[in-house]
């Protein structure tokens, strides 16, 4: 067996020696190059399959030396992954090296676990070369069951699921709302090595700043007012497994920066504790937003959105797919039958023809709300289009019938708190009544309470 080459290029020859040790004993040969020069030598003469790179060579501080090789580098090889070793000062050429395609970078000091998970991760990227296979093949190599689809383009972006699940690599889930997201998640996970640990679903969007740290990394006892008993963080609970961060899109800018940390470092402390903890958990996260924009605009930290992307999906609207809908409508009804204990359902060709050509604004989710109500509501068992047809107008009259202010009129946050304060003098004070009205579980109506300082007094449901 051919082992990998991996080229270390660092003139401390005492890093150096650390990092080839490193690899050596991990069962990889290693070259070492002390200068650029000596470097590009190497480069153009043996076969490499990954390099480590110092960015500050001899007394230079600024980086520029590094980022100036790494050009190079790319120039004679644009594949060969390069994982870039940099101190805190550096960050930002870090993230600059990574537009310049770098693939990854590590502060020093760094963690020599951590590092050879990266190095394993992108290597085993490398090797894993896209092919075109059949749903049916690809349910034979993978675990799939979750992900209904038959279109060409989902089934390429199976095939790259299937590749990166066995890796520790960061992936970034984009799409529309109801596009699937937290399935593609899933699935990302019970193909992975971390199958039997735990997949933590976490939902960014319904933390206030001010829990955010308690909520993600756990408090204990006594830390703030509240905190009568100690609580356990997200990512304790997913060490050893895959952590969802969904609506990452949503984090404001000082949650981005704990939350880089943690993604950073692999270390976190608990609030109220001064003790650092290690964490080992697969970081997968979902957007409907557009982070590129974002990140032009300034509202989303660039080097946390080149931390949590190595990897990028795009699961396409499903007005883009619309041969699915059939499979979807059957596999909601294959459901329904057995909830509600009704096997004789079906749908007529001519409602599935009718429902592949609706724009389908809320995606999957729509889709399935839609045919659970038609069945709630329908006596017969065929379901035709004037079923499908009469739940859906009426769904768009309720929205339609809610006046909304000018755009500038109000802001978002503005028309969140009306419609608190609304349900909770509607429901007088009661907690769980009014956070079924407005959608929310009740733990995510009290962040709100206390994000936008709502006073009340709470009567017992």
């Amino acid at each position: 067996m051919l082992l990998l080459m991996i080229l270390v290029i660092d003139d401390d020859i005492a890093v150096r020696t650390s990092l080839m040790l490193l690899f050596n004993d991990a069962g990889y040969k290693t070259l070492a190059a002390a200068s650029q020069q000596e470097a590009l030598d190497i480069i153009r003469t043996q076969q490499i399959s990954l390099i480590i790179l110092d960015l500050n060579f001899s007394i230079e501080t600024s980086g520029e030396e590094g980022i100036a090789l790494l050009k190079q580098i790319r120039a004679l090889d644009s594949e060969v992954p390069v994982i870039l070793i940099t101190g805190w000062g550096t960050i930002a050429l870090a993230v600059q090296g990574m537009k310049l395609g770098a693939s990854d970078f590590i502060n020093k000091p760094w963690d020599n676990s951590y590092l050879l998970q990266s190095v394993q991760t992108l290597l085993q990227l490398r090797e894993k070369t896209a092919q075109h296979h059949t749903r049916k093949e690809l349910d034979s190599r993978y675990d799939f069951r979750s992900i209904i689809t038959a279109d060409p383009h989902m089934l390429q972006l199976l095939e790259t699921i299937g590749r990166v699940a066995p890796t520790d690599a960061p992936v970034l889930i984009t799409g529309e709302s109801g596009t699937g997201k937290e399935l593609v998640a899933e699935a990302i996970h019970q193909n992975s090595v971390r199958r039997s640990k735990t997949f933590v679903k976490v939902n960014l969007g319904g933390i206030s700043t001010t829990l955010f740290e308690s909520e993600m990394f756990g408090h204990v006892r006594g830390a703030f007012t509240d905190a009568r008993t100690d609580r356990v963080g997200r990512f304790e609970l997913a060490h050893k497994g895959t952590i969802f961060l969904d609506e990452i899109g949503d984090l404001d800018l000082s949650s981005q920066v704990k939350l880089l940390r943690v993604l950073q470092d692999r270390t976190y402390e608990v609030l109220g504790s001064s003790r650092t903890r290690v964490v080992d958990t697969r970081v997968i996260c979902g957007t409907n937003k557009d982070l590129g924009r974002m990140v032009g605009e300034g509202a989303f930290r660039e080097d946390l959105f080149y931390r949590i992307n190595l990897i990028s999906i795009h699961l396409p609207a499903l007005r883009e797919r619309p041969g699915d809908i059939p499979l979807l409508v059957n596999f909601f009804i294959g459901n329904l039958k057995e909830i509600y204990n009704r096997p004789a359902l079906t749908v007529t060709p001519k409602a599935l023809r009718w429902l592949q050509e609706l724009p389908w604004p809320g995606n999957i989710r729509q889709l399935k709300n839609l045919v659970e109500r038609a069945v709630l509501i329908t006596r017969k068992d065929s379901l035709d289009v004037d079923d499908f047809r009469s739940q859906l107008e009426l769904s768009t009259a309720r929205k339609g019938s809610i006046q909304l202010p000018d755009v500038g009129a109000i802001t978002l946050d503005e028309i969140e708190v009306m419609m608190i304060r609304k349900a909770m003098d509607f429901h007088k004070n009661r907690i769980s009544k009014a956070a079924s009205a407005l959608g929310l579980t009740r733990s995510s109506l009290y962040r709100r309470l206390e994000k936008y300082n709502i006073p009340y007094d709470e009567t017992s449901d």
